[in-house]
């Protein structure tokens, strides 16, 4: 039985939090998530007890540190259901895009092919494929949305040609919550000879996601979204899409070796991917954190996200001067307006009254015209998030009074 409570209790930041003067209602998880204790364990563990760099040494610590990333590796494998040589360790999400594009994008694509994105996207799967674009002639198309701001096969059955080589999309968008059939566009995709990339910055930490069932050829991930450490994330890809892309970040730890005839040998992914010292209190940090989701299991969080998101919705749709933009999705995420209220200023005064929401264009600034508007403020639930929080959460966009009291009280 789910028991949210219980889960609370693993999370110092929500021990008797305040903020101003209320107990703090934490309600923007599509941002950033809470730390349970066992994953500020790990990390603290590193600096306190384990301090050592990676990358084949000859001592105990360093062996230990070697033995630690791997198994870590071992882990996110298991949990995506990959294999172990498909997870590359990066800073994030934005770092894994980015790999992903200039490793394999500038390598491959050229002048006159297709790269398929939404309009929906964060800017951290727009934007590199935007260099891409410039860099090498190749052309950027959108895949249209439907009227509730869904990806659907059929839209990407429109624009998708035989010149498309790249089709990377969220398969849940962080505005609209909405979920993308990433399985079906990547058997598209594959029909069409184009490479399916995956942003689940915000899919990973709230439901399950089979690598190999998806057929998807990558997936990329946030630790700090799914109650990791900050500066984590992964790049997982087929391990022979790895093995073709030239990394484009190189340094120590990633090479065989290097001569004075300018020739360098990689090792094979992932390491070759991984220059420099890596954020090993980080890795360490996600492992607890994959560990810990595993222990309450993914199924389980992503019904007590909708059930929550349902519940909110069944609050705020009987209220005429709200304006919510994802109605069907229900899905931890709820993006909205007040009537005549600047987002900015309705998330101040939630603000004053505990509740932390975010409001703005959230990284993904070309949904203003499909949205009608220039910002919206948005809430996002977790598994620690309780009906309690947003019971306080409604009463305060109901009947929150004059917003300019946020700031002159």
């Amino acid at each position: 039985m789910y028991d949210v409570y219980k889960i609370r209790k693993q999370f110092p930041m929500l021990n008797n939090k305040k903020m101003q003067g209320h107990d703090l209602v934490y309600l923007d998880n599509a941002s950033t998530t809470f730390k349970p204790q066992c994953v500020i364990d790990a990390t603290v563990k590193y600096y306190s007890d384990e301090t050592a760099n990676h990358h084949r040494g000859d001592y105990d610590l360093l062996y230990n540190m070697d033995k630690k990333v791997r198994e870590t590796r071992e882990t996110v494998a298991k949990f995506f259901n990959c294999d172990t040589n498909e997870v590359v360790f990066t800073s994030g999400d934005t770092m894994a895009l980015n790999l992903i594009a200039l490793s394999y994008g500038f390598q491959f694509l050229k002048k006159g092919d297709e790269i398929l994105v939404s309009e929906a996207e964060h800017a951290s799967d727009a934007l590199p494929w935007f260099e891409v674009s410039h860099l090498t002639g190749a052309v950027i198309k959108f895949i249209p949305l439907d009227e509730d701001g869904v990806l659907t096969v059929d839209n990407l059955k429109k624009v998708i040609t035989n010149k498309t080589k790249i089709i990377s999309v969220a398969q849940v968008s962080n505005v609209l919550g909405n979920v993308c059939d990433v399985k079906a566009f990547a058997k598209v995709a594959h029909e069409y000879g184009a490479v399916m990339v995956v942003d689940g910055a915000q899919s990973a930490p709230h439901m399950k996601i089979d690598f190999k069932d998806l057929d998807i050829d990558f997936l990329t991930i946030s630790g700090h979204k799914m109650c990791g450490p900050t500066g984590i994330g992964c790049l997982i890809g087929k391990y022979d899409l790895l093995q073709q892309m030239w990394p484009y970040f190189v340094g120590g730890g990633m090479n065989v070796t290097f001569n004075k005839n300018i020739e360098m040998i990689p090792f094979e992914a992932p390491e070759k991917f991984e220059a420099g010292t890596q954020n090993l209190a980080g890795i360490l940090g996600l492992k607890a954190a994959i560990e810990f989701l595993d222990s309450i299991g993914m199924d389980e969080i992503h019904q007590h996200d909708r059930e929550l998101c349902e519940y909110a919705l069944s609050k705020l749709e009987k209220c005429d001067d709200i304006i919510i933009y994802n109605k069907n999705a229900k899905n931890g995420v709820i993006t909205f307006n007040k009537k005549g209220v600047f987002a900015q200023d309705e998330a101040t005064l939630l603000n004053s009254k505990g509740i932390a929401v975010r409001s703005g264009q959230h990284c993904a600034k070309m949904l203003n015209d499909f949205l009608g508007c220039a910002a919206t403020v948005r809430m996002s639930t977790y598994l620690y998030t309780t009906k309690e929080d947003i019971d306080a959460f409604v009463d305060a966009v109901i009947n929150g009074g004059d917003f300019l009291d946020a700031y002159f009280n």
